[in-house]
């Protein structure tokens, strides 16, 4: 009797065990999960956590990047009253994180709420932000030859996992490959696959290659006609002559003819 019990509880916990494992496979086949790992600690410190209230009352959160100490880049769709927190990594310890407060926005004058065009803005800081090693700017893409650039990835604090009602706790990054669209150049946006991708809360942060630059800004989860699927990213090079008009934005390690031109400030 001793034996067979043993023997029927060894059968559930395998029976539960394959149940679990069958569950496990189907959410990385759907897609589900979407973060692939923690960011190592201030390996990133360009990223910025934008939290705010929308005009309902509603917390939100996106991400954004640094462009100088007076400018942080993120999506036209983050349309909140905005703080910016930069030099974080685990959002519950904010001990030397340094906390701004966004004086202006500038989406570009053609963003598009009904098909994120143009889904691209900068935020002007209230005071300036002080450069360490864990908080610094990035460089941007500069206009090129068109090809698509290689071995990319996003970062944030949005959701790691979809239908969840939280945001991570620590920056996370997962790796992504860009898919060669004409479609997807016509519209002045990089597209990847859904396999990996941004989390809602991601939403502004960088697309950054492998050359350490940010060529895009992460827009939104596109669906076609036909049911599929991809990420879209906004073009960073073919917005950088809007870029360049905005008074007082210098982005480092830049072209001399970006960094010495400072023409008159955008609408």
């Amino acid at each position: 009797m001793f034996l067979h019990r043993e023997l029927l509880i060894l059968i559930l916990v395998l029976t539960l065990h394959s149940q679990v494992l069958v569950l496990v496979t189907h959410a990385v086949q759907t897609g589900e999960i979407i973060r692939s790992r923690e960011a190592e600690p201030h390996s990133r410190p360009y990223m910025v956590l934008l939290e705010g209230l929308k005009e309902d009352g509603n917390i939100s959160q996106c991400g954004g990047f640094l462009l100088n100490e007076d400018f942080v880049m993120t999506a036209a769709h983050c349309k909140a009253k905005y703080t910016a927190f930069l030099g974080v990594h685990n959002v519950h310890n904010r001990a030397e994180i340094q906390t701004i407060s966004v004086e202006k926005k500038y989406p570009h004058k053609n963003y598009n709420e009904d098909d994120y065009k143009g889904d691209i803005m900068l935020l002007k800081l209230s005071s300036k932000a002080k450069f360490s090693k864990d908080v610094k700017p990035i460089a941007l893409a500069d206009q090129g030859d068109g090809s698509l650039p290689t071995n990319c990835a996003i970062s944030g604090w949005g959701r790691s996992v979809q239908n969840s009602k939280y945001m991570t706790n620590v920056l996370m990054e997962v790796n992504v490959t860009l898919v060669d669209s004409k479609e997807c150049a016509q519209h002045k946006v990089y597209c990847t696959d859904v396999e990996a991708g941004p989390g809602k809360g991601d939403s502004g942060g960088p697309l950054v290659c492998g050359d350490g630059k940010a060529y895009g800004v992460v827009s939104i989860l596109h669906q076609d006609p036909d049911a599929s699927k991809r990420y879209q990213y906004t073009k960073i090079p073919d917005y950088r002559s809007w870029i360049d008009l905005i008074n007082g934005v210098r982005c480092p390690r830049c072209p001399p003819r970006v960094c010495n031109t400072v023409r008159g400030s955008a609408k």
